[in-house]
């Protein structure tokens, strides 16, 4: 037999109505009331009915998380922390990915709609337009890394920009002058922002425009292993590679170790995201520390705000700083590998 909100009610000393307002989060509970009622839902094993309580409380308990994919450990980081911090406030979370052009956006933010509380978009195809035409304006919404004009929406981006030309000063503070970058997927704007930042580090430092090294790739440890190839193929050959993600690097790490090029004695390799694994290849890789798993914290933190708030409150811009991790593959000393400001690369924070 099903145990019922009046068996959890007796057995906490409550009312059923405290009960219900527990399940609803209300703010009219105490919190060692709440806590008592929770221990004995779970010693009871009581579920709430989800589509009585969607219905009496118009709330649906649920996160939508929008994705352009569910490859690699960026997006696993950022899925990880989203639904650590869903889970602590007793919501769910529900993932959708793959969305790379106009048709798949509006097909996935319809499926969303009436089935979550509030969305977390990461694309780079989405634009104020399809997300007004999509969605309910009570909805809230928060942009992880899009390139959404204005301030209807909340939004937190990565600062690419100042990620790379950090990276590359500090490539060009070694003495490299011929520094490739293996670039993201066009139109993306993580990728837009760092190819930026590279170009504004090399143009200041005196090098010609022309004189700039940029390969193609897209994101996956492939391309950057394909990248290689073109760039030992030049003449005279770069003495320093910048990919614009750490995929991409240690795939180029692959190509050149195969290639039996010696990093970073022969030609310095760097990154950008600081995902896990680039503190187990070798040499361990340098790169532009972005904390991922605390992308998908703060953007459902801001979001669940947004849904208390009713989407009634205050939407925020917000740029999240980077900082240089510096490590084996640039070719640093030991006692010179730490943490720095990824603006100009020259403020240590502190040993890593």
């Amino acid at each position: 037999m099903a145990v019922t909100m009046k068996e959890v009610a007796r057995r906490a000393r409550v009312s059923t109505a405290t009960v219900s307002r527990v399940f609803n989060d209300s703010n009219l509970v105490g919190e060692e009331t709440r806590e008592r009622v929770w221990t004995v839902a779970k010693e009871l094993r009581y579920v709430p009915n989800p589509v009585g309580r969607s219905l009496s409380t118009r709330r649906t308990d649920a996160i939508g998380l929008l994705l352009p994919d569910l490859y690699g450990e960026f997006f696993s980081e950022v899925i990880r922390g989203a639904d650590q911090t869903v889970q602590q406030h007793r919501y769910h979370l529900l993932i959708s990915s793959s969305h790379n052009d106009r048709s798949e956006i509006e097909a996935a933010l319809q499926m969303m709609h009436g089935r979550v509380d509030g969305l977390v978009i990461m694309t780079p195809h989405i634009d104020a337009q399809t997300l007004h035409a999509n969605l309910p304006k009570s909805l809230p919404v928060v942009l992880l890394n899009c390139p959404v004009a204005g301030n209807a929406f909340d939004s937190m981006s990565i600062d690419n920009y100042s990620g790379a030309y950090g990276m590359v000063r500090h490539l060009l503070a070694h003495g490299h002058r011929r520094i490739a970058i293996i670039k993201g997927i066009e139109r993306n704007y993580d990728a837009i922002e760092r190819l930026r930042g590279y170009r504004a580090a090399i143009t200041e430092a005196g090098i010609q425009a022309e004189d700039l090294i940029e390969v193609s790739g897209d994101f996956s440890e492939a391309s950057g292993y394909k990248a290689v190839e073109t760039i030992l193929g030049l003449s005279p050959r770069p003495s320093a590679i910048f990919a614009s993600n750490d995929s991409m690097a240690i795939g180029a790490l692959s190509a050149l170790k195969l290639a039996k090029v010696q990093v970073p004695g022969e030609m310095a390799l760097v990154g950008f995201d600081n995902i896990p694994v680039g503190n187990y290849v070798k040499p361990t890789l340098t790169t532009v520390n972005v904390d991922i798993s605390n992308l998908g914290v703060q953007a459902v933190t801001r979001l669940l705000h947004a849904v208390r708030e009713k989407n009634s409150h205050t939407k925020h811009q917000v740029i999240l700083p980077t900082t240089l991790i510096i490590r084996e593959s640039c070719g640093c000393p030991v006692e010179e590998r730490s943490q720095y400001s990824a603006k100009g690369g020259d403020a240590t924070a502190s040993n890593n």
